[in-house]
């Protein structure tokens, strides 16, 4: 499920709200293991356009 949060991820990055929602929805879906891994991956790779969205979504975790 990781791998597939990821794709979804790549392909609504165009999209601010969109990006945000669908970050939400895979953290409910993964394993709670994986969690920081999709948080590490995000930072990664969109940390200079969503940093904000990032650590907000991530914070309560």
């Amino acid at each position: 499920m990781l791998e597939f949060s990821k794709k979804i991820l790549l392909k609504v990055s165009f999209d601010r709200l969109l990006f945000e929602k669908e970050l939400r929805k895979s953290i409910k879906w993964i394993r709670k293991e994986e969690v920081l891994v999709l948080k590490a991956w995000c930072v990664a790779t969109f940390g200079q356009q969503y940093y904000d969205v990032i650590a907000r979504t991530f914070e309560n975790l």
